[in-house]
């Protein structure tokens, strides 16, 4: 063995990597919960943001869940096709358009809950109810904290 290479690394020991199987895990665990919906995890966020936030403007909505900028367009122009969302000119800024939660997108995020909420359960079925409560405060931890290194920090109002 060439002495000057590093060994392997262990990938189970690594946060990154298990945080990236961790979301890998739970998005698909939130698509299977709500297949009958046709809704992504990021269209839900908008969309829960959206009903959350009324007016809020694509930028807002990319700093209120954290995605990029660029890729926001796309979540918009989708949430809106499926009759789920409407935008309007801003009332402050005529160049803006102001994002608002339709009846149908309000009905469908009624209807969603129960299966984000199963998904949530899922996600944390091995751990017991400390445990659960523990993980939660560590990942706000470390999500609050490394928020500033993200390329799509969260940005309050």
């Amino acid at each position: 063995m060439d002495e000057t290479h590093s060994p392997p690394l262990a990938l189970d020991q690594l946060p990154g990597h298990l945080i990236r199987r961790l979301h890998q895990i739970a998005v698909g665990i939130f698509l299977d919960e709500s297949r009958q919906f046709d809704l992504t995890p990021v269209q839900f966020a908008a969309l829960d943001a959206i009903c959350a936030r009324p007016g809020l403007d694509q930028i807002g909505l990319s700093g209120a869940i954290a995605f990029d900028r660029t890729t926001i367009g796309g979540v918009v122009e989708r949430l809106e096709a499926k009759g789920l969302i409407d935008r309007r000119v801003g009332q402050a800024d005529r160049r803006t358009r102001e994002l608002y939660i339709t009846e149908q997108g309000r009905q469908l995020l009624d209807a969603i809950t129960p299966a984000v909420l199963r998904t949530q359960e899922r996600i944390l079925y091995p751990l017991a109810p400390e445990e659960r409560r523990q993980v939660l405060i560590l990942l706000d931890k470390l999500v609050s904290q490394n928020n500033p290194f993200s390329r799509s920090p969260i940005k309050g109002d």
